[in-house]
């Protein structure tokens, strides 16, 4: 193994540069692992704006955190995994300890491990990620789909966080990665979706993921007017689920539920974002909140069995596939929300 590799630095904002650095050494019950996909995210692309995120990159640092691979080495102390195995490695890792983990939220976990370097040609995976949050991948599953597992978990995440019922109508807001995967989710499991979208390519994929009915329009009072119409005496939905992450998104969340049904607020805002909510419609017709951050452990690997499984279209989201040296260019692209899903960047 070659002592120095390519990598993507973040060095600030809009300044990613494919530089060279130490191959990382494997420590005792770390993993060395071999970058056979990475893929490009919506977490990814605010960073890449914003050059930094609060809780996981102060540049310059290396990048990226969706990745599947190989191994090529393990530190002492790693039983499950050996070089030649194929891996995914989630991007965190809860501590099992503090009060959050206790109470089954690991995603709230007071000292979540995160981990980012994916974009290069070699990633280090800590010990508490190696021992919790590191995977087999079947023989039968190709490492661009595995890698599809930690945006997934959190799909799997936000659509069971809502409390689906029998029978539900769930409305999705935003034709955007995540949003077509919770929409995925929810039609593999059987229940009538609407996809809220604003352009073409974005309501050609709903359909192709399972949207029993499209709403394709940028103004947003038409957007629920029209929804509200697709329901029984235009009553609303009984599950609205915004991943955008914008405030007027939220608002509108709101707008499409029936009496009693549930709202969740998927997508993350950014800081110190305000929102203005009708207090009377929320109490008066028994409207639950709920908001989602994140996986677990159970949550990925329920996710990589999904994948697994062969219902789940993980090649409708893998639109586009470049090299490291082309990653600016990448991001440049998805900037002017192209029709792109994710681009697979391999080393």
């Amino acid at each position: 193994m070659a002592t120095t590799m390519k990598a993507a630095v973040l060095h600030g904002r809009e300044d990613v540069r494919i530089e060279r650095v130490p191959v990382p050494e494997a420590a005792t019950g770390e993993l060395i692992v071999q970058v056979g996909a990475a893929l490009t995210c919506g977490t990814d692309l605010k960073v890449f704006r914003r050059g930094y995120h609060a809780r996981m990159i102060v540049p310059p640092a290396l990048f990226g955190h969706e990745l599947a691979g190989t191994v090529v080495q393990a530190g002492d102390g790693v039983s499950d995994f050996g070089p030649g195995d194929r891996v995914v490695a989630l991007n965190s890792a809860p501590c099992g300890e503090c009060y959050f983990c206790s109470r089954d939220q690991e995603n709230l976990c007071d000292d979540l491990l995160f981990n980012n370097g994916a974009y290069a040609e070699y990633i280090r995976i800590p010990a508490r990620i190696v021992a919790k949050n590191t995977l087999h991948i079947p023989d039968h599953v190709k490492l661009e789909h595995a890698a599809l597992t930690e945006p997934l978990a959190c799909a799997v995440h936000g659509f069971e966080d809502s409390n689906p019922c029998p029978g539900d109508t769930v409305a999705v807001i935003g034709g955007g990665p995540l949003g077509l995967m919770i929409l995925h989710v929810a039609a593999l499991a059987g229940y009538d979706v609407i996809a809220l979208v604003r352009h073409e390519g974005q309501a050609e994929a709903a359909r192709q993921l399972g949207a029993t009915r499209v709403v394709q329009t940028a103004n947003i009072r038409k957007a629920i007017q029209q929804t509200r119409a697709l329901t029984p005496g235009s009553r609303g939905v009984d599950i609205a689920i915004e991943a955008v992450g914008i405030p007027e998104a939220w608002e509108e969340a709101l707008e499409l539920v029936r009496k009693g049904g549930t709202v969740n607020f998927f997508g993350g805002c950014a800081v110190d974002t305000k929102l203005t909510l009708d207090t009377n419609r929320m109490h008066y017709s028994d409207i639950t909140l709920r908001a989602t951050f994140h996986h677990t452990p159970e949550l990925c690997r329920k996710a990589l069995e999904l994948i697994a499984g062969g219902k789940f279209q993980s090649g409708a989201f893998i639109t586009g596939h470049a090299h490291l040296y082309e990653l600016n260019r990448v991001f440049e692209k998805l900037m002017k929300r192209s029709t792109e899903i994710k681009t697979a960047i391999v080393p």
